[in-house]
This record gives structure tokens, C-alpha cells and sequence, in this order.
């Protein structure tokens, strides 16, 4: 990926961020803008947005993401100006949920090694 580009979706990552952040308010959940992925004609973007709460919560806050994405990119294009104003697609990134899973086996993983070595007998 260019550095051009590389700038563009940090630059978008960190005003979405803002943009939600003062702009729309979930109770008892954890929203966060994950990383952006523009097309090479910036004509598109992918948002990836964590959601930390409540069990199929990710669902609801990407439809309601979704249904307010014209009044996003609206806000955001006002802070960043491009010749093509990409448009938002928000989708969940469960990345973090799955790197707590894989980390939760391997530690599982690692006790039961710990507990086998114990039973073996010294020679």
C-alpha cells in the first residue's frame, strides 16, 4: 500500500473515531474504530469497528453505523478534504475477541502441559 494511502486511512480512522465518539452514545458498550481500508480511487471505505459489551450488541451498532453512514461522512468530510468523498461501509472486527480466544487456549494449553509434568515421574 502507498504511503498516500497509508495517510488518507489514518487520517479517516482518527476522524471517524471523533465523529462517533461525540457524536452518538451507547450505553454500557465499548465502540472503537479498529483501522480503515481505502480503495486505490478512495471512492470507498472500509470502516472495521470493535464492539466491547453485551452478547449480539455488534449487530446493532454496525446497522446503526450503517443507517447514519451520510451523516458520517458528511461530518468527517468537512475535517478532511479529498477530491472523492469515499463512501463508509461499516463492518465488525472481531480481531480482538479472537486474539483473546487464542490467547485463553494457549494459557489453557500451557497449564495442562504444567500439570503433565508434574504427574511423569523423575528419572
Amino acid at each position: 500500500m502507498s504511503q498516500r494511502l497509508d495517510r488518507v486511512n489514518e487520517l479517516l480512522k482518527r476522524e471517524i473515531s471523533a465523529c462517533i465518539e461525540k457524536s452518538f452514545e451507547f450505553t454500557n458498550i465499548l465502540v472503537t474504530v479498529h483501522a480503515v481500508e481505502t480503495g486505490k480511487d478512495l471512492k470507498a471505505a472500509t470502516v472495521f469497528i470493535g464492539v466491547i459489551g453485551g452478547q449480539g450488541e455488534a449487530d446493532r451498532v454496525i446497522s446503526k453505523l450503517n443507517a447514519k453512514r451520510g451523516f458520517i461522512q458528511g461530518v468527517v468530510m468537512k475535517r478532511v478534504v479529498l477530491r472523492n468523498t469515499p463512501k463508509l461501509t461499516f463492518v465488525v472486527d472481531d480481531s480482538v475477541e479472537r486474539g483473546v480466544r487464542v490467547l485463553n487456549i494457549l494459557e489453557e494449553l500451557g497449564d495442562m502441559d504444567l500439570e503433565n509434568s508434574d504427574e511423569s515421574p523423575d528419572n
